[in-house]
């Protein structure tokens, strides 16, 4: 059993009914506690204060074949990269669609703001959809039209607050205003349970596409959490708009705001119930944190399936000079191929040499594992 103990009330509950435990500053844990959560895989996430994660602790293994990470590498650098790396803005601008949609027909005093936004998403969405070619030339174009995306959303978002809240902007860390601190706290939530259903379907939260690879950085996760980041929004609004926070629930700092102890016991039950809510999904029954974690299965499935395309057929696709390569997948280490690129001329030095070192980290991986 675990044994919670809060201001001199203490509560025990059973590790079966747990799915995750947040930790933020103030907090004391003891290692019999830790060591029940790991074998009952109860992810322990600790955070700062202004939400973000800033550690965790896991069990040992990661529960999964390593082809699916090893996949993932190759995919990034394919030709099918752009596409696949598109689909999580795809999806963000058509949760944000329907969202307004929805809206349009209750929030009757915007509509007019609502259905300018809504064009403006569409007309995004229609010129992401015709871009082609390589990810790395492509890049930039999806970080500019994402980012007019995110500039209308928000405009229109902060107007749909209550108005001692309204914001014309985002802002980050630190937040300038209440509504910014509040959205910044539920994304950070957000990118721990993102990170952890990544880890768990078996995929590295560091092999990034539309999100480049840095160090330390989970590129994966800032790729994949664009899906879910209305889930945070629509929470957050819906708090304002039930006036259950106010701003005795923030903490004023030298350059901005952030959501104080007492305003973190108010939004985090509240974020939570809206998680676990259940919900209609592909002819089941299920909450959004388990959609999220079939979603993340589904992908890696889709990855472990995926086939690296050679020769013509790799030149067609990426419209670029003759490249000819070759790929040897002859050597097997335990249960673990170990992939080695060998070519007959050399082409495109940098990054095939960049992507070499990639895949010898990953072989590396891989070989201790099985140690």
């Amino acid at each position: 059993m675990l044994e919670i103990a809060v201001e001199g009330e203490k509560r025990r509950i059973s590790p079966r009914k747990v799915n995750s435990i947040l930790l933020s500053s103030g907090v004391h844990l003891s290692s019999d506690a830790v060591e029940i959560c790991l074998q009952h895989n109860i992810d322990l996430l600790f955070l700062d204060r202004f939400g973000n994660p800033v550690g965790r602790f896991w069990h040992a293994r990661l529960g999964s074949t390593s082809r699916i990470r090893r996949n993932q590498l190759r995919l990034s650098m394919s030709i099918d990269g752009l596409q696949f790396g598109m689909q999580w803005i795809d999806i963000k601008l058509k949760h944000q669609l329907d969202f307004l949609e929805k809206l349009a027909r209750r929030r009757t005093v915007l509509y007019q703001q609502i259905k300018e936004t809504k064009t403006a998403l569409n007309k995004i969405q229609e010129d992401l959809s015709r871009l082609r070619g390589k990810l790395d030339e492509q890049r930039q174009t999806i970080m500019g039209l994402e980012g007019s995306a995110g500039r209308r959303w928000w405009q229109l978002y902060g107007q749909l607050l209550p108005q001692t809240y309204q914001f014309s902007e985002r802002s980050r860390q630190p937040a300038k205003d209440e509504a910014n601190a509040l959205i910044n706290y539920g994304y950070g939530v957000l990118y721990g349970l993102v990170e952890k259903s990544v880890i768990l379907a078996g995929l590295d939260p560091y092999i990034g596409f539309i999100h480049t690879d840095n160090y330390n950085k989970i590129s994966f996760v800032f790729d994949v959490i664009e899906a879910y980041r209305i889930w945070v929004d629509d929470a957050a609004l819906s708090l304002f708009g039930k006036r259950l926070i106010n701003k005795e629930h923030f903490r004023k700092l030298s350059n901005g705001v952030s959501l104080n102890d007492e305003g973190k016991k108010v939004f985090l039950p509240h974020l939570f119930e809206y998680l676990d809510t259940v919900q209609r999904y592909k002819g089941r029954e299920i909450t959004r944190r388990d959609q999220l974690q079939l979603e993340m299965h589904a992908l890696a499935q889709r990855i472990l399936k995926w086939e690296w395309k050679i020769g013509d057929e790799w030149n067609d696709e990426c419209n670029i000079a003759q490249m000819q390569q070759e790929e040897d997948f002859s050597k097997i280490v335990s249960d673990n191929a170990a992939i080695k690129f060998r070519y007959e001329k050399e082409q495109t030095g940098e990054q095939m040499r960049k992507a070499e070192e990639r895949v010898i980290d990953i072989e590396e991986e891989d070989e201790n594992e099985s140690q």
